[in-house]
């Protein structure tokens, strides 16, 4: 069973929340309520998100406020963040966002397939690095059990069987980066490319840690997939 990814929704009125319930819920993911950016923050200390969705306009600690918290903690600095605002002081007001660390600043009222797409996006490549953080669990787990020659008298894989094994699902996961890629190059979101090729080049040093493991292949494990060349 696949696990949702968590979309972080903050704005201090529950009818703006209740909307963007609304307009997300198709995505089928885990909707995440907080009416301040206080609360915002607590939320972020105990569970990971795939993006935030953050109204500038709150009392207290507003939305730039609390971004810049945000961007502050090590654990969540990379998360995407999507600035809400029903006002539009021009450039000024949004290049204020974007420095705050958003990778998107719309006004309301706002297209809803519009917003639903470019969170759909942020998830996308979200559950792709859930992949890749797995899959290096598993590569470190599985070398720390595997026999340091020959199968083990219990059964276990060649350490060469292994590093086959997880060099074709690294490439299952470089495949779907790849075909992730070529749909975002179609895209004017410069934010979600440049998210996309940050996924790439984690899966391209996984991928040489991979083939180093190996020595005697003149060049790493030989691949089951054109992705990532």
């Amino acid at each position: 069973m696949v696990q949702k990814a968590k979309i972080l929704l903050v704005d201090d009125r529950p009818e703006n929340l209740l909307a963007l319930e609304a307009i997300l819920s198709a995505l089928d993911q885990t909707l995440v309520r907080a009416s301040s950016g206080e609360e915002a923050l607590k939320a972020l200390l105990t569970d990971d998100f795939a993006v935030i969705l953050l109204d500038v306009q709150m009392p207290g600690m507003d939305g730039f406020e609390t971004a810049a918290h945000i961007k502050r903690r090590e654990r969540t600095r990379d998360i995407p963040i999507i600035f809400l605002t029903a006002i539009n002081h021009g450039p000024h007001h949004t290049f204020r966002g974007y420095a705050a660390g958003a990778v998107d600043y719309i006004s309301k009222p706002f297209d809803p397939w519009v917003l639903r797409a470019k969170v759909s996006v942020f998830v996308d490549l979200y559950m792709k690095n859930c992949q890749l953080r797995e899959q290096a669990a598993l590569l470190r787990l599985q070398l720390e059990q595997g026999a340091p020659s020959g199968a083990g008298s219990d059964g276990s894989k060649e350490p060469a069987g292994l590093l086959a094994e997880l060099s074709a699902r690294l490439a299952a996961v470089e495949e779907q980066a790849e075909a992730l890629g070529k749909q975002l190059g179609e895209s004017s979101d410069a934010a979600a490319v440049a998210t996309a090729a940050h996924l790439e080049r984690k899966l391209t040093g996984l991928r040489r840690a991979l083939d180093a493991l190996d020595p005697g292949s003149g060049g790493g494990v030989v691949r089951q997939s054109a992705g990532g060349d």
